[in-house]
């Protein structure tokens, strides 16, 4: 958030006090929580924590495929939260964890935290958002976005010979990036409850001043449903076939995104979400178009042997279909058939 230096201010009259050398805290080091440090710490002072101990900088690939290496402070979460009076308090914390992680996460860090302290969220899915706005009593802002990244899988190689000491050029040309930035995006920022557009539009300013295009939005809740409809097609379907998203456009495919529209849009309709103009069918094909090359996240996670989020993107899309009385055997048996 950007205010006169030294200046503290409240947003929308809550949340703690916050100037422009107050960091923001972005919990979870994967692929779009390390984006989103590298762009912000040339613009603001921000802490990454994650899991595991990390150097303080990452190697970000961008978009035209040029390597840079950009100094941020970085922390593990349990480590930050035991130094937590060494810091300056946070004017906003992004939660950029995988969907499953995000509760737990945000129990560990509430006792270092503000009550008030603003809340983004990056999650796939319409699970965690609703439960974290109706309990959090801070702000809590949505994202919906459509930022591309992911981090490049280990490849298995021959023990290196030594190298000479001192060669830092060559290491950092040797090394693999630590996040690949795939194709930029937009980003949608709002609040589920309607009462934090000033905090919404200072937040989407920061982030595109930062290089991460954002616009604060009204409907977010239309907007996050719309990405989960596309997310409930492609993610389970890359993930459980092994293929990239442009194999989805392969014949054998469609009666299957068919069966799967048509299930959607019975459950938008009685959500009362609107349909995007072009329809779900012209939507879905045209993310599976632009991103043909891409791998889903979902299908990162099972490559990777991580836990995926099926309950996240399928279970709030069939809980909705038991609660309107509408069947949903299309979308039931992918998600009995998605690795979780």
């Amino acid at each position: 958030m950007t205010f006169p230096a030294g200046t503290p201010r409240c947003i929308d009259g809550q949340g703690p006090a916050s100037s422009d050398d107050a960091p923001w805290l972005i919990v979870g080091a994967g692929a779009l929580g390390q984006l989103f440090a590298a762009s912000l710490a040339a613009f603001r002072p921000v802490i990454l924590l994650g899991r595991h101990p990390a150097r303080p900088a990452i190697r970000l690939r961008k978009v035209d495929g040029t390597d840079v290496e950009i100094a941020l402070e970085r922390e593990r979460l349990k480590d930050w939260i035991a130094k937590r009076g060494e810091y300056s308090a946070p004017a906003l914390v992004v939660l950029a964890t995988k969907s499953h992680d995000t509760l737990a996460a945000l129990d560990a860090l509430t006792p270092s935290l503000a009550p008030t302290t603003p809340l983004l969220l990056l999650q796939n899915g319409f699970q965690v958002q609703p439960r974290i706005s109706e309990h959090w009593a801070g702000p809590v802002l949505c994202a919906s976005t459509t930022e591309a990244a992911y981090r490049p899988m280990p490849k298995p190689k021959p023990k290196p010979k030594p190298e000479p000491e001192g060669d830092s050029h060559s290491d950092f040309h040797l090394s693999r990036p630590d996040v690949v930035h795939a194709a930029a995006g937009e980003t949608w920022i709002g609040d589920l409850t309607g009462r934090h557009a000033a905090l919404a539009t200072v937040v989407a300013d920061d982030l595109s001043q930062a290089g991460i295009a954002a616009t604060a939005c009204a409907d977010i809740r239309q907007r996050l449903w719309h990405k989960l409809a596309i997310n409930a097609v492609i993610n389970p379907l890359t993930a459980s076939h092994g293929v990239r998203n442009g194999e989805l456009a392969r014949a054998e495919f469609r009666p299957r995104i068919e069966a799967l529209i048509s299930e959607i849009d019975r459950i938008m309709r009685a959500e009362g979400i609107k349909p995007p103009a072009a329809g779900w069918q012209a939507l879905i094909d045209g993310v599976i178009e632009a991103t043909a090359t891409n791998r889903s996240s979902m299908l990162q996670d099972v490559l990777a042997g991580r836990p995926t989020e099926r309950d996240a993107i399928l279970w709030p899309l069939i809980d909705a279909g038991l609660r309107h009385e509408l069947a949903t055997p299309a979308l039931t048996a992918l998600y009995r058939a998605t690795p979780h």
